[in-house]
């Protein structure tokens, strides 16, 4: 069985095919960075028009890559949320005139589900998991009951976390995109040298960073003298010291021993090291994806759809994207 997977929710446009939900036979990215760096982060009607420009050579290389035509296709999974609306649109109206004009069935995948799907393309997790999504755009914890069933936990109550690693690379003249140059820049760093707030909110597991920004913004300004490497090691350090403690305390709350990281921030080398150093006297196992599926990708929609496939879900032609959507949101 085999299932393209197109997906245009950001900057990336990628198309992929894969046989049986897990074999990956192809997985085609283009992305935008150098389009977007001078910004200091996305601009959405740029994000749009390249995606207008990619999408059918990112789709016909994914084919020929996989050696396979549109009559070898089993189903289209397609992103429709949530994402950037423009460029949402792109990827689904591509999707929606190849399923009607081959008469191939078309699946609707919510990206965030995606993201989690992408463990499966290399790993076999025992259900229940609690999976920590966290990327620029999203940043929240779930509890994966079984194949399609989705339990929110807690999400950001503002900016995800890698849009602070964005933002506060911006402020340190650092470039887009900001997490893989603050990571290697921390790595260099004290992360003790300023302690950052970690924002508690009582009562919940959700996340806020925007104070954290702000206070990133503060000590620049009243210590300019403090040495970026240093900065960037402080703010990671109050990053992922977030990250995980939620994720183990929601780990803890549902008495599970697995746990999933997904999503562009799960690429992270700190964050990786630290949730494997404080999960190992617990007896909780960790499951992180290659950095290559951490990012947005279109393999990952396509194992999710190969799923949703297998069980005679699917959408008709009606479907339209969303820019915000809950996990485990389906359109029918």
């Amino acid at each position: 069985m085999l299932i393209l997977g197109i997906d245009t929710s950001c900057d990336d446009t990628s198309a992929a095919v894969i046989e049986d939900g897990k074999r990956i036979l192809s997985n085609i990215i283009s992305g935008q960075d150098k389009i977007h760096d001078k910004y200091g982060g996305i601009v959405p009607e740029l994000a749009s028009r390249k995606h207008i420009e990619m999408i059918l050579p990112v789709v016909e290389g994914a084919l020929n890559s996989a050696g396979a035509g549109f009559h070898d296709l089993s189903a289209i999974a397609v992103t429709y949320g949530p994402g950037l609306i423009g460029s949402l649109l792109i990827g689904v109206c591509f999707a929606k005139s190849i399923s009607f004009f081959h008469k191939i069935p078309l699946i609707g995948v919510n990206h965030l589900e995606g993201h989690i799907h992408s463990i499966f393309l290399e790993n076999d997790p025992q259900f229940p998991f609690i999976a920590l999504i966290v990327s620029g755009g999203h940043t929240s914890i779930c509890l994966v009951e079984s194949q399609g069933d989705y339990s929110e936990i807690s999400r950001t109550r503002d900016d995800a976390a890698g849009e602070a690693y964005d933002k506060v690379a911006k402020l340190l003249g650092l470039g887009y995109p900001g997490g893989p140059i603050i990571d290697k820049m921390a790595s260099i760093g004290n992360p003790e040298a300023v302690h950052f707030p970690r924002a508690n909110l009582k009562g919940s597991l959700d996340f806020s960073f925007s104070g954290l920004k702000t206070a990133v913004l503060t000590h620049i300004k009243k210590y300019p003298n403090t040495k970026k490497e240093d900065i960037a090691a402080s703010f990671q350090a109050s990053v992922i010291d977030v990250l995980v403690s939620r994720t183990l305390d929601a780990a803890r709350s549902a008495g599970v021993k697995s746990i999933v990281l997904a999503g562009g921030v799960s690429a992270n080398s700190a964050l990786r090291e630290t949730m494997i150093k404080r999960t190992s006297d617990k007896g909780i196992k960790v499951f992180l994806p290659s950095p290559h599926l951490c990012t947005d990708n279109a393999a990952m929609i396509a194992a999710a759809g190969y799923h949703h496939f297998k069980k005679g879900t699917a959408s008709d032609l009606t479907l339209n994207p969303k820019a915000y959507m809950q996990l485990g949101t389906r359109c029918e």
